[in-house]
């Protein structure tokens, strides 16, 4: 699996279905085939990051 933002490698894995990107800090889950993309905000919450990765209706 690679990230889709910067395309890289560099993946930990965090729990079942989860990942961190090492190069951009972003955190990935898989969900039935599709992988979420999620920003780590200063307080430790998740902002969705897939209205830009991902067209609406997709």
């Amino acid at each position: 699996m690679k990230c889709p933002n910067c395309d890289g490698k560099i993946l930990g894995r965090i729990g079942n279905d989860q990942y961190y990107c090492w190069t951009c800090c972003l955190e990935l889950s898989v969900e039935k085939g599709k992988i979420n993309v999620h920003q780590i905000e200063e307080d430790g919450s998740l902002s969705s990051l897939n209205d830009l990765f991902y067209q609406s209706g997709s």
